[in-house]
C-alpha cells in the first residue's frame, strides 16, 4: 500500500519488510507450512483463538470444539457435554449476564445474540471473551438449537477498559473541578471557605484524604484550617515564620508546587517533620501555593493514605483546583476587610449601653445580618425623658449594606433629639420623616416608637409601617395590640402623608413589652403571620427573667433559624406593684374623642381577649356594652374614653366574672332614660343593664366611670 511495495500490480502482501522468523510453538503454529487452501474452517477460526459450538436445545447439549474448549481452558476429560459443566469455568454472575442475553434473544424471536463475559481459568486469572450465537427455529417458530462462535476478547476489551478509565478519570477530574468550583461559590468569609474545605467531602474534592491551609500574613505562615490529620498540630507548626523548613512554607516562600509520592519521600525533604512522622499519612502529597493577582496570599496541602506516583493529569488537576481555592480566598479576604469595616461602622451608631429606669427593667438584643457584610439598618434606642418617662425605639433602614447602616445612625441620632425635646410620639415621627426625605436618599425606614410613663403604665405608641408592639401579661397571656401607623419614614413625607396617629394602651404593673424589627418573625417563604403567633408562643412559654427570655427569642427564633437578616429587640418590664400577692388579668385602652374609629380597636382586643379567657357566649355581650359605654363617653362628654377590662377574681372558690369600665372626665352624671318608640337615642344604659349581671357609676377624681360585669358560664 506504500510506494516501497515492490509486489506485482494488484496484489498487496502485508508481510512486506518483514524479516522471517522461527516459527513459534503455539496456535499460530497450527498452520505452519500449510497453504492457506488446505486449511479447514476450525483451522482458520483457530488462528484467531476462536472456537465453535453446537447447543442442542431439545437434548439439552452443548457441544465444543477443541478450540472452543481452549477459549474456556477445559480439558475434553473435564467437560461432559452439558451446559451446567461450563459453571467450573463461568463465575455465577457472568452466567447470569450471559443467559439472560440468551433468554432475551429468544424470546424477542432474534435471529442472533452477543454477549461479552469473563471465564476464570485454571489459575485464576480472567479472561474475556465473547460468544455470538445463531438461533434456529422449526416451522412454528420454536428455537431447537444455537450455532455459534465463542473466542477470546481480553485485547479488545484491554483497549476498551483503557479507554473507559480513561474516560472516566476525565470525568472525575471535571466533576472534581466542578463541584469544587460550586461549594466555593457561595463561599464568602474566610471562615466560609475554610467550612468548605474541611467540611464533610472537603478533602475528597481534591482527591485527598487530609487537608491543610495556611495564610500568608507578610514574612509569616499561620495554619487555618486542617481535616483528615490524626492527633494534635503543635503550636509551632501552626504558626511560624516563612522559610523552607515546613512543605506550605516552603510552597508559599518558593511559589512552586510541590508533589511527593510518599511519606518518606516527605520527611526526608523536610527532616523538621521526623518527629511528628506518626501524625502524618503514609501516602503521597502536594503541596500548592495559592497565588492571586501576582501575590502568594495562601498554600495547600493535600495527603492521600497510600503512596503514588502524580501523573501529568494529577498536577494539572491539582494546579487548577489550587487557582480555584486561591481566588474564592482572596475574594473571601477582602469580603472580611470591607465587613470589619462595615460592623466597626454600625458599632458606633447603636447605643453603647442602655440606661437604668425607674419602676422596671430594659435590656436589648441586636444581631447582625448573616448575608452581604452581616450589616444592615435595623436599630434600637432607649431615651430618658423628662418627667422620669422612657422612650424606646425599634426600627429598621431599608437595605444591608454600609449606606443603610450610615443612614441608620443619622436617622437614630436625630429621633433621638427630637424625643428629648418632649415632643409627642406622632410629632418624633413626623420630624424623623422629614429628616429622613430631606437627606436626598433613596432609602425608607420603618419605626415604631414608644413614650412610655413607669409609673402610671401609660404607654403612647405611635408607629410607621413597622409592627407593632406585643404585650405580656402577669397573667400569662400574650397580645398584639392594635395600634394604628403611618407609611414608613421617609416615603410618608414624599407623599404628603406624614401622619403616625398616637395610640394610648397601658402596661400593667408585672407586665412586658416587647418591640422587634421583622428579622425575628419573618423568614424566606414563610408567612410573617406564622413568625409572629411563634413569637408569641416563645414569649409565653420564655422564662419570666428579662434577661433570660431575650436570650431564649434571639437563640430560638433568630439564630437557630437562621434567619440571614438583622434583628432588634427590646423588652420593657414594669415592676410589681408594691404589697400585691394577686394577680388580675386585665387591659386597658385610650381611646381620643376625636378619633371615634377607636371603638373598632377596642372590639378587636375583646375579642381576642375574650378568647383567651374562655367567655364564650359572653364575648358578643361583652363586645355590644363596649361599644355602648364607650360611644356615650364619646358623644355625652367632652374627653375621651380610657376602658379597662379585667377578669377576677381568680381565686378557686370566687365567682369569675369579667368586669368592663369605661372612664371619662366628665363629672356628669348618667342618666337611664325609657325612649318613646320613634326616638334614635337613649338606649344605651338600657342595653347594657339587660346584657350584664351587674352595673353602675362610680366617681373617678374629676370624672367617673361607668362599669358592667359579666359571670363566666358555669359560675352561676
Amino acid at each position: 500500500m506504500t510506494g516501497r511495495n515492490t509486489t506485482p500490480p494488484g496484489r498487496y502482501d502485508p508481510r512486506h519488510g518483514v524479516p522471517p522468523r522461527a516459527a513459534a510453538d503455539d496456535a499460530d503454529s497450527v498452520a505452519a507450512g500449510k497453504p492457506l487452501e488446505t486449511l479447514g474452517l476450525r483451522e482458520r477460526l483457530a488462528l484467531n483463538r476462536t472456537g465453535t459450538f453446537d447447543w442442542d436445545l431439545d437434548r439439552a447439549t452443548l457441544e465444543l470444539d477443541p478450540c472452543a474448549l481452549d477459549v474456556f481452558d477445559l480439558r475434553p476429560d473435564e467437560y461432559d457435554g452439558r451446559p451446567s459443566a461450563l459453571a467450573a469455568r463461568i463465575p455465577p454472575e457472568e452466567g447470569y449476564r450471559l443467559d439472560a442475553a440468551v433468554s432475551q434473544a429468544v424470546q424477542d424471536g432474534a435471529p442472533s445474540y452477543g454477549a461479552y463475559f469473563r471465564v476464570h481459568c485454571r489459575d485464576g486469572t480472567p479472561r474475556w471473551t465473547h460468544a455470538q450465537g445463531r438461533i434456529l427455529r422449526d416451522a412454528d417458530g420454536r428455537p431447537y438449537r444455537i450455532a455459534g462462535l465463542v473466542r477470546e476478547a481480553g485485547t479488545e476489551m484491554a483497549d476498551s477498559v483503557l479507554l473507559r478509565s480513561l474516560q472516566e478519570n476525565r470525568q472525575r477530574q471535571t466533576a472534581m473541578v466542578q463541584q469544587t468550583t460550586a461549594a466555593l461559590s457561595r463561599a464568602l468569609s474566610v471562615a466560609d471557605v475554610t467550612r468548605v474545605l474541611t467540611g464533610t467531602g472537603g478533602a475528597r474534592r481534591f482527591g485527598a484524604d487530609a487537608l491543610i491551609l495556611g495564610l500568608v500574613d507578610s514574612d509569616h505562615f499561620e495554619v487555618i484550617a486542617i481535616t483528615g490529620l490524626p492527633g494534635t498540630t503543635p503550636e509551632d507548626m501552626m504558626a511560624s515564620r516563612l522559610d523552607d523548613t515546613l512543605p506550605l512554607s516552603d510552597a508559599a516562600l518558593s511559589r512552586r508546587a510541590t508533589f511527593l509520592s510518599s511519606r518518606g519521600e516527605l520527611m526526608a525533604r523536610y527532616p523538621r517533620l521526623r518527629p511528628y512522622r506518626d501524625r502524618v499519612p503514609s501516602g503521597s502529597a502536594v503541596f500548592l501555593p495559592l497565588v492571586a493577582q501576582d501575590r502568594v496570599i495562601a498554600a495547600l496541602g493535600l495527603f492521600t493514605a497510600e503512596p503514588k506516583q502524580h501523573s501529568a493529569e494529577d498536577r494539572n488537576l491539582a494546579l487548577a483546583l489550587a487557582g480555584v481555592v486561591a481566588q474564592s480566598l482572596q475574594r473571601a479576604m477582602l469580603f472580611d476587610q470591607a465587613r470589619e469595616f462595615a460592623t466597626g461602622l454600625q458599632a458606633t451608631m447603636l447605643p453603647r449601653r442602655v440606661p437604668a429606669i425607674a419602676g422596671g427593667e430594659v435590656t436589648v438584643r441586636y444581631h447582625a445580618a448573616s448575608t452581604g457584610r452581616d450589616i444592615g439598618g435595623d436599630w434600637y434606642d432607649v431615651i430618658p425623658l423628662p418627667q422620669g418617662r422612657t422612650g424606646l425605639v425599634v426600627g429598621d433602614v431599608q437595605g444591608h449594606d454600609t449606606h443603610a447602616a450610615a443612614v441608620m445612625g443619622q436617622l437614630r441620632i436625630a429621633l433621638r433629639a427630637y424625643a428629648t425635646e418632649g415632643h409627642s410620639p406622632e410629632t418624633v415621627l413626623v420630624r424623623a420623616s422629614r429628616f429622613l426625605a430631606e437627606l436626598e436618599t433613596e432609602r425608607f425606614a420603618t419605626c415604631t416608637y414608644v413614650q412610655a410613663d413607669l409609673e402610671s403604665g401609660a404607654l403612647h405608641v405611635a408607629r410607621a409601617g413597622h409592627l407593632g408592639p406585643l404585650v405580656w401579661d402577669a397573667a400569662g397571656h400574650t397580645d398584639w395590640h392594635p395600634v394604628r401607623g403611618g407609611l414608613p419614614l421617609g416615603l410618608a413625607t414624599t407623599f404628603g402623608q406624614d401622619h403616625f396617629p398616637e395610640t394610648q394602651l397601658f402596661l400593667e404593673p408585672d407586665s412586658t413589652l416587647l418591640l422587634c424589627t421583622d428579622g425575628l418573625v419573618e423568614k424566606p417563604g414563610q408567612d410573617i403571620a406564622t413568625g409572629i403567633d411563634a413569637l408569641a408562643a416563645a414569649v409565653r412559654d420564655g422564662s419570666g427573667e428579662l434577661e433570660a427570655l431575650a436570650d431564649r427569642l434571639s437563640d430560638q427564633l433568630w439564630a437557630r433559624s437562621g434567619s440571614g437578616d438583622d434583628m432588634a429587640l427590646v423588652l420593657l418590664h414594669r415592676a410589681p406593684a408594691a404589697g400585691t400577692t394577686t394577680v388580675t388579668p386585665r387591659f386597658r385602652l385610650h381611646v381620643h374623642q376625636a378619633d371615634p374609629s377607636g371603638a373598632s380597636e377596642v372590639r378587636a382586643m375583646l375579642r381576642r381577649t375574650m378568647d383567651q379567657w374562655r367567655a364564650g357566649s359572653l364575648a358578643y355581650d361583652i363586645e355590644v356594652a363596649a361599644t355602648e359605654l364607650i360611644t356615650n363617653a364619646l358623644t355625652h362628654t367632652d374627653s375621651g374614653a380610657l376602658v379597662t377590662v379585667e377578669l377576677q377574681p381568680t381565686g378557686p372558690r370566687a365567682r369569675r366574672r369579667i368586669r368592663l369600665e369605661v372612664e371619662d372626665r366628665s363629672s356628669r352624671w348618667p342618666r337611664r332614660r325609657t325612649p318613646g318608640e320613634t326616638a334614635t337615642s337613649g338606649r344605651g344604659l338600657m342595653m347594657v343593664e339587660a346584657l350584664s349581671d351587674a352595673w353602675g357609676a362610680e366617681p373617678r377624681g374629676n370624672g367617673k366611670a361607668l362599669w358592667c360585669e359579666f359571670v363566666l358560664p358555669g359560675e352561676e
